[in-house]
């Protein structure tokens, strides 16, 4: 497990890895294996690794809407890129 003090630079973090990240945070926690200040610091860490995955999941989501599958259910005919501005 990362160090929950650990200032990492979230949008280089996978989803899967800020997933196994909180995970670790959330089983840490319920073991309560740690400080009350360390508990603190894991949560503030825990809500931020949870909103980066938030929003990763709405980017993929948005991509995926983006596409646009021919009503015959052959391959898709256009596939733009994603833009937050779209």
């Amino acid at each position: 497990m990362n160090s929950v003090g650990e200032d990492k630079n979230l949008e280089a973090i996978s989803f899967e890895d800020a997933l196994q990240e909180l995970e670790a945070i959330v089983t840490s926690l319920e073991r309560g294996d740690v400080s009350l200040d360390d508990a603190i610091a894991a949560f503030e860490r825990g809500t931020t690794l949870k909103a980066h995955c938030q929003k990763r999941l709405e980017e993929a989501r948005m991509k995926v809407e983006q596409i646009k599958l021919p009503t015959d259910g052959t391959s898709p005919v256009e596939v733009r890129n994603f833009s937050a501005e779209n």
